[in-house]
């Protein structure tokens, strides 16, 4: 007669689990190349992202800021019946004061040498006296390099020794479903990590007022991450943290991230410069719809690019011969997604760079160079005092090839982006009265919070705007 085997312990079947699971992990995880460390069990038997996080946490930063508004003073002061409820003295009128708002947010150290900090712009805007503050305790104080809000991108420099930079990454290879984590300072809380995947990518239509190439994240971002590090499984900064879509001001699993090789190549410009000197192609472009696609014929059924609407003369554009009609797929071997993603990369351009651009006109395939020209300089201080106030202009070849303008700016905050202005909205007319140039603007605008009916181009829909002042 066959004897029944000794039955496992508990401990002996939790044994044998664990190393079933390793093995597991082992058959089926590829080798790490030189230099990885990637997620794996430790001695416990755990499945941890504990040495990628000692070895990264360092380099990032809590950022503090001070920021001072002038406050005008009550005007029931100069009220002879309302003086005596404040309590004021016979001729004494206060005079306005300083408001001092204090906020937090989060910031990536990527050069330790030079001790270069990447940040949004928005945490740092406006701040009389930025204070980072390190993972090790030590608190100080930043000098502002420069900041550009069109990429909600900043960059500060610290002097300290002993400083962690994180390796950045080529945001290009990032896929959909990689595993991320995010590390920050959520609501002040102080270093905080979160993990998730990458959603999608080439994000835009977020803020209405930059250039958008968002990296979206489910993993856990909220108020205070703004500025801190979206890392891959490596350890590696594949974005910078920025905002956030919620119904409610916290986390709802949709997050985005500016990709590292978009805020690597404002860091190079705001360190050269101080700002960032956008270059100009000199195009008027729209969507390549699937309407125009069968009108045009397009080979193959291309059904991704943009189309060339108007050309300015004497424009970059023109030199390289690109005509009304051309249909661009890729710029340096890179296909183009949409109108936003040709807007961006023009946009992430110096003056002088070289830009291939693959083009489909008619049956032909062509690689035409085109080198980066100088953007004109934007819209005078004046229409701060208008109600227009937080725009800035270009003029173009708008629809037709006559000169028209195209917003080039809406600043964060501002009353013009909460209305809905947009970057790269072309102006047609203003009460009425055609807009060819910043001088019909000037003429036609008057000066105060007056109502105005903008007539705009977007996407190649006309549209009016009711601004009220």
């Amino acid at each position: 007669m066959q004897e029944n085997p000794m039955p496992l312990s508990h401990t002996a079947r939790t044994r044998w689990q664990v190393m079933l699971f390793a093995l597991l992990i082992a058959l089926f995880t590829p080798f790490p190349t030189k230099g990885e460390t990637a997620f794996a069990l430790d001695e416990r038997g755990l499945l941890t992202a504990a040495p990628v996080l000692e070895r990264v946490t360092p380099a990032i930063v809590n950022i503090a800021t001070r920021t001072e508004t002038q406050v005008s003073a009550n005007p029931l002061f100069n009220d002879p019946f309302f003086r005596r409820f404040f309590d004021l003295p016979p001729g004494l009128v206060p005079d306005a004061r300083n408001q001092v708002r204090m906020s937090a947010g989060s910031g990536v150290i990527v050069d330790a040498d030079e001790g270069y900090v990447l940040t949004n712009h928005h945490v740092i805007a406006n701040a009389s006296a930025i204070t980072v503050t390190l993972k090790d305790g030590r608190a100080l104080e930043a000098e502002l390099i420069g900041s550009d809000p069109g990429t909600d991108i900043g960059l500060l420099r610290i002097d300290a020794d002993g400083l962690t930079e994180v390796e950045i990454a080529d945001s290009d290879a990032v896929l959909v479903g990689d595993h991320v984590m995010a590390i920050g300072n959520p609501f002040g809380l102080g270093q905080t990590v979160t993990s998730g995947i990458v959603s999608a990518l080439g994000r835009s239509g977020i803020s209405r007022d930059g250039y958008e190439d968002f990296i979206q994240t489910d993993a856990s971002i909220n108020p205070g991450n703004s500025g801190g590090a979206l890392v891959d499984s490596r350890g590696r900064l594949i974005g910078i943290n920025t905002a956030i879509l919620t119904p409610a001001g916290g986390n709802v699993g949709i997050g985005f991230a500016v990709p590292s090789n978009m805020a690597i190549s404002v860091m190079e410009q705001l360190i050269q410069h101080g700002e960032v000197h956008r270059g100009l192609l000199g195009v008027t472009i729209q969507e390549l719809t699937p309407e125009l696609v069968d009108a045009m014929g397009l080979e193959n059924g291309n059904r991704r690019g943009v189309v060339i609407a108007s050309i300015e003369p004497d424009s970059p554009a023109e030199e390289a011969g690109l005509e009304v009609g051309d249909v661009v797929i890729a710029t340096d071997g890179r296909p183009l997604r949409n109108a936003a993603d040709l807007r961006n990369r023009i946009g992430m351009l110096s003056v002088g760079d070289e830009l291939v651009l693959s083009v489909l006109r008619g049956d032909e395939s062509l690689d035409l160079t085109a080198r980066i020209g100088e953007q004109p300089e934007r819209t005078a201080d004046w229409i701060e005092n208008t109600a227009l106030a937080g725009l800035s202009f270009r003029e173009v070849a708008g629809p037709g090839g006559r000169q028209a303008l195209e917003i080039d700016a809406v600043a964060p905050g501002s009353l013009a982006a909460w209305r809905g202005f947009r970057v790269g909205d072309i102006i047609l007319s203003v009460n009425r009265q055609p807009v060819r140039s910043v001088e019909d603007l000037r003429r036609i605008v008057p000066d105060g919070r007056t109502t105005l009916v903008v007539e705009m181009l977007r996407d190649s829909r006309r549209m009016l705007v009711i601004v009220e002042g």
